[in-house]
């Protein structure tokens, strides 16, 4: 597997380099995970429903081919996207959902911190609110898209939504549970705490 890692990027490019990356794959390309941050950003799932957006704001809001609704990216929140092929891999789409959920949950076991992802609603959570989120699109067998992990961010534009079309949701992120790991140490337990789960790599 190859890790790539792309810094503080804008997210539409990155979108356009994910969708033209799968397409183009070949049966023997090697799977890739991209790390990276966002410039502030709110994006609206292929599905989503304007009405989660509560107020306008100067951060842009953009539409994109994930599933889920809307979320908010940037700086100081680890992206990971998963390009993966899932048919290779043997794997269906809500197996790679847990084991990217199960991958956060055990980086954040290392810390003492007792996460958890639901059923009902993807992603990961401690004590109801939640510190990262997920949405994946699969094309010609292999996903794209992947998980943000909340580290050390401005939380604040969370509220001018409903997180991934769930008023009231709370949001943290790592520091506000008094650990502190910079967004290095966190690429780098990300992706040793996936191809531990996975197998990948």
């Amino acid at each position: 597997m190859q890790i790539k890692d792309l810094g503080l990027v804008d997210y539409l490019p990155t979108v356009d380099a994910m969708q033209s990356f799968t397409l183009k794959r070949q049966a023997d390309t090697e799977d890739q995970l991209w790390l990276l941050e966002h410039s502030p950003v709110f994006t609206q799932g292929a599905n989503g429903d304007a009405a989660h957006i509560l107020m306008d704001s100067a951060i842009p809001v953009v539409s994109t081919d994930r599933g889920g609704q809307v979320t908010y990216h940037g700086p100081g929140q680890l992206v990971v996207y998963t390009l993966i092929d899932l048919r290779r891999a043997g794997i269906g789409v809500r197996q790679m959902v847990t084991n990217i959920e199960q991958t956060v949950v055990n980086l954040l076991a290392q810390y003492g911190v007792d996460a958890y992802a639901r059923q009902d609603a993807p992603g990961v959570y401690v004590d109801e609110r939640k510190i990262a989120s997920l949405g994946l699109r699969v094309k010609r067998g292999a996903c794209y898209h992947g998980v943000s992990l909340n580290i050390d961010m401005d939380l604040t534009p969370f509220s001018y939504i409903n997180p991934c079309g769930y008023a009231g949701m709370e949001v943290i992120d790592i520091r506000s549970l008094g650990i502190d790991i910079t967004m290095t140490e966190a690429k780098q337990q990300f992706v040793s705490a996936f191809q531990q789960q996975t197998q990948l790599g």
